[in-house]
């Protein structure tokens, strides 16, 4: 089904904490109609999450100084960090959008079509929520949805320190082995340069009929207690 104009932004670098607050006040300015559908494009500080009914034993042990949140999304613990391409659409599932498993597929196949841009074939796996590059994991999905109206996402590692994933067990999987697309023979790649692709990617798979780029001062004007000590934005 044709939808809408889909906003774009690229937040840049913000901390983890903030970008939740800004989530909470999208989604309720999405509820009231007062916004329409926007895609979140940024990058996290290093910061472990656990899902609504994550089981912390994942959490093995995680570097000093490294935060730790419990969030509202589905999942198990995950990583993010610098290098780690995050995306939050806040949008409106009407209809017969309003379903969660077709949702996550088209999640799932958005990633894939970007990785395909970039020379890396990549699926999704039977009955494992986020996409693979033959055994290796190279991307998260976590959602939460309020009142049909979609926060959190997906988390496409692009250049990130995979390091950081040795002291968890990644999204609940043993022996999980995770990868990014430098590892996949894509060094050297732009953060925001796969955003673009992926904000494309997205777009098209959730059937919106073009895309709208929205400059980041204009979404913090929602929420502006959640910038009150301002970001790091548009690096790259």
């Amino acid at each position: 089904m044709e939808q809408p104009t889909l906003s774009v932004a690229w937040l840049g670098r913000v901390d983890y904490e903030r970008a939740c607050s800004l989530q909470d006040a999208l989604v309720a300015a999405r509820q009231a109609q007062e916004i329409g559908d926007l895609l979140l494009l940024l990058e996290h500080p290093h910061v472990y999450t656990l899902g609504r009914g994550a089981n912390k034993d994942f959490l093995l042990a995680p570097p000093p100084g490294v935060p730790v949140y419990r969030v509202s999304r589905g999942g198990q613990v995950t990583y993010h960090g610098p290098g780690q391409l995050i995306a939050y659409p806040i949008i409106a599932l009407e209809g017969p959008e309003r379903d969660v498993h077709l949702y996550l597929r088209r999640l799932e196949r958005a990633i894939v079509q970007t990785l395909g841009r970039y020379g890396i074939e990549a699926a999704r796996r039977e009955k494992l929520t986020g996409v693979w590059v033959g055994a290796r994991k190279i991307a998260s999905i976590g959602v939460g949805i309020r009142r049909w109206v979609t926060l959190h996402g997906l988390a496409l590692n692009v250049n990130c320190d995979l390091r950081f994933f040795d002291w968890i067990v990644p999204c609940g999987i043993e022996g999980c082995r995770m990868t990014s697309m430098a590892s996949e023979g894509q060094a050297g790649i732009d953060v925001a340069q796969v955003a673009a692709a992926l904000a494309d990617c997205l777009g098209a798979e959730l059937g919106y009929d073009s895309l709208a780029q929205l400059d980041a001062a204009e979404v913090w004007r929602v929420s502006p207690t959640a910038n009150h000590h301002g970001f790091e934005a548009d690096r790259g």
